[in-house]
Order: structure tokens, then sequence, then C-alpha cells
């Protein structure tokens, strides 16, 4: 142990817990990196114009704003900076998911990559909730109950009805009628329970196998369907998602073992403090704004 010989014995106990503690670290990153086998790419996409005005978004076929554009260019400058090439790209089947992924694609000269959408990617369904403004929600029915709606893990909104605006809207478009399972059995309503629930099968049989295969897997997707995911890898419990939240078009990366079980928590890629700005205004949009003293 370097140190002079002369130094109280007090200092070198001070001295010598401070490297072992150091060591341990060391040993506990390196044995994540060498149990590590696999990576995989998720992320939320782009901002949308819902997004920005603070609505409750879900299943309305919403695009990416100009910052959401913005964003997913960013983030494929990020992957590409990082040397990652894909080679298979899986997204929802709403249109802010897939131009996310088209752009990164761009970004990164890798527009050829195969890319897969499936509803089962989309994002949670909030019911009756599609449409409101959040801020609203919260002086109507409290902070702490948009809360529950927004992030918990087994809270289901009231579900949607015919007379709802955008009903017709979402179950009359031709893409809920080619899904794998019958219009009518579509979801009116999820918690994320529900979300993990019929995202799963399409993780263990469509992207799980490519990962296994040693595919580099980029998934765009949303909110709460990233959520689910990271629930399921990480073995996050019910009580602690409610604190998992994820901002527009940052990737996240996800080091999986053998068993696809993540080896170490999920990192957001780029500027740490500009990406934890991001998630304090994604959790204050559930919030009462209050007027300045």
């Amino acid at each position: 142990m370097p140190g002079r010989s002369d130094e109280p014995w007090e200092t070198l106990a001070v001295r010598f817990s401070e490297e072992r503690l150091l060591l341990v670290a060391f040993l506990q990153r390196s044995s994540a990196i060498n149990m590590s086998k696999y990576k995989l790419i998720m992320l939320r996409h782009g901002e949308g114009a819902w997004n920005k005005e603070n609505r409750f978004c879900s299943w309305v076929d919403q695009k990416l704003n100009s910052d959401g554009l913005q964003e997913a260019r960013n983030c494929g400058k990020q992957l590409k900076a990082l040397n990652f090439e894909f080679d298979l790209v899986f997204t929802s089947i709403l249109n802010r998911s897939i131009h996310t992924a088209w752009l990164i694609l761009e970004e990164l000269g890798q527009e050829w990559v195969p890319v897969e959408s499936s509803w089962r990617l989309n994002e949670r369904h909030y019911g009756a909730l599609i449409s409101l403004n959040r801020e609203q929600m919260a002086l109507n029915h409290g902070e702490e109950q948009v809360r529950l709606w927004r992030r918990s893990y087994n809270v289901t909104p009231p579900p949607i009805e015919e007379s709802h605006p955008y009903y017709h809207e979402i179950y009359n478009d031709r893409k809920y009628k080619v899904c794998d399972v019958p219009l009518d059995q579509l979801p009116r309503s999820e918690s994320l329970k529900d979300v993990l629930e019929r995202l799963l099968p399409y993780w263990n049989e469509r992207i799980a196998p490519e990962v296994l295969r040693g595919k580099t897997v980029l998934i765009s997707a949303h909110g709460n369907s990233c959520r689910a995911l990271l629930k399921y890898l990480e073995g996050i419990s019910d009580e602690e998602i409610i604190n998992i939240t994820l901002p527009t078009g940052v990737p996240i990366l996800l080091e999986l073992d053998e068993n696809l079980r993540t080896v170490g928590p999920h990192q957001f890629l780029g500027d740490q403090e500009a990406i934890q700005a991001a998630i304090k205004k994604v959790d204050d949009q559930g919030k009462v704004k209050r007027a300045d003293k």
C-alpha cells in the first residue's frame, strides 16, 4: 500500500479503507462488464404537438413537432458518435414512433436497416383521458390522482366511450384492422400492467430472439411501453416504477446478460444535466403551476 512509513496508523487505516472501497467499486463494474453479453437501445419518440401542449396523446396519431424532429436527429447523431450499427429496428404503429426511427437511421446513414412495427409497442391507452390537459386534470382531480394515472403500475383510467371525440378516429383507422387481435379486443384503456402484458408476447417472440442471435436492436417506442419493458428487464418493483420517468428523444442503453436481464441500471446517453432537466420537465407536466409570489 502506498504511503509514507511515518504516517500515523489512523491515517493509514483511513487510506486503506478508501482504497478498499475504490477496489470494490472497480471490481463490481468490471464484473458487470464481463457479465454483459448484449446491448439494446430503446427510446421514447421525439416530442409531438400534444406533448408540448401537455395533453394525453396515447393512441391519437400525432406527428412530431419541430422540436421532436430535432430531438430525433440529435439522438441519431449521439448514436453515430458512439459507433452504433443496428441490424433491426422495432417501432409501434404510431407515426411519431416510426418517424423518430427513420430520422435516427438517416443520421446514422443506415436507412437500409429493416424496420418492423407492431401495435404491441404502442403508447399506453389512456382511455377517457385522451386529449385532456394534464395540468387541468391536476386542478380538477388533484396532482396525486394524475400521478397515479400517469405513472403507477396497476391503476387504469376510465375507458374511452364511443362518444369520445377521438374514439372513431382511433378505431376506424385501418392499421388497427390488421393487428394480430380482432378490433373489438383492442384495449379501451390500460394500466402499465396491461401494457406489459400485451407487450411481453412481442418481446418474447420477436425482439428477444433477435437479440439472442447477436443482432444490435433499436426500439423506438413510447414513454410507457419503454417503462413497461424496463420494469420487466430490470426487475423494477410495482411500487418503484412510479418513479421512473423517460424524456423524449433520449437514447437509453441496456446491457443484458445471457438471460436478457440487465447487469446494471439503464443509462441515458447524452448530456446528463440536460437529460435531468428534461426528466423534470416531464414530471412537472402533471402538476399545477404555482404563480410566483
